[in-house]
């Protein structure tokens, strides 16, 4: 005798041939998107009071959301995971068991823990949660996922301890599994820390060698600008400026083109040719005699 189908309600049918199509295409025509409005469509019409109804429907509105988790993920938009789930169950403590494990795997994932701390917490220490099967192994993925490795040693000890599902090996088990990580991340630390002290020397040893260098340059700078500034203190300014004032004359005062002007420019000429080689030529010393 074949068993009959199971007789949906009318709404919990029209969410469940939603979740059907959902399903068609996440896997087998890969439009997330798609598959996407289809959960959303299903989840809104179960309402928002079915997360504590009959039993069919609460199946079919996790059933939806894990559908939808996963077509979020495929596009790489794992950020509204969360908000878009407690968006249809409103309150952490409400999470079905399978997306709560789904979100923790995911931002595990995706390296970013410290999203689902509060929302684990929460759920775990919500009494009505801690009858329900799967209570024992949503705290291990906690723990394993979510506490150690943001470093909640302390919270991770308490939480087991004050856990009643665990026997005495089960929480020894897991505080010896705390201890290690523990200690895993105290030579982590450790490791950083000297990395960071060399990488600290290492630049310290660049920069002292830039400074030498640069301190050098400077020396030798100061040495060229004070053998300079002697030397252009042995030229003649006096003669100089003759000289720049006459070709001042010359060129500014006189007029070229006049005869009367030609033998006072020839005289300006040789006087600025006199001041030009007593200011640039070589200095000889005075011969000496016997």
């Amino acid at each position: 005798m074949r068993s009959e189908p199971q007789a949906w309600p009318p709404v919990s049918a029209q969410a469940a041939s939603l979740l059907e199509e959902a399903a068609d295409l996440l896997v087998l025509h890969r439009d997330f998107a798609a598959a996407v409005e289809r959960c959303e469509a299903g989840c809104d019409s179960l309402g928002p009071g079915t997360g504590t109804g009959p039993e069919s429907s609460a199946e079919v509105k996790c059933s939806l959301c894990v559908v939808g988790i996963q077509a979020l993920a495929e596009m790489n938009r794992w950020r509204e995971v969360l908000s878009w789930v407690l968006q249809y169950y409103h309150v952490p403590e409400h999470l079905p068991p399978k997306v709560l494990e789904l979100c923790i795997l995911l931002y595990s994932k995706v390296r970013e823990p410290q999203v689902m701390l509060e929302v684990g917490s929460s759920w775990l220490r919500h009494e009505a949660n801690k009858s329900l099967p799967e209570y024992s192994s949503l705290l291990e993925l906690y723990l394993l996922h979510v506490l150690l490795p943001l470093g909640r040693f302390e919270g991770a000890e308490e939480l087991v301890r004050g856990c009643d599902v665990f026997d005495s090996e089960q929480q020894l088990a897991f505080l010896g599994t705390i201890c290690e990580s523990r200690c895993q991340w105290a030579q982590q630390e450790e490791m950083h820390l000297a990395a960071e002290e060399q990488q600290d020397a290492a630049t310290e040893t660049i920069l002292g060698a830039v400074s030498q260098k640069l301190l050098t340059m400077l020396t030798l700078l100061r040495r060229a600008l004070r053998s300079m500034s002697s030397h252009f203190c042995l030229l003649p300014y006096k003669k100089m400026l003759l000289a720049v004032f006459l070709l001042y004359l010359v060129v500014v005062r006189l007029d070229p083109a006049s005869p009367t002007s030609l033998p006072f420019i020839y005289k300006l000429v040789q006087l600025f040719r006199q001041a030009w080689a007593a200011v640039f030529s070589p200095i000889h010393r005075p011969p000496i005699q016997d």
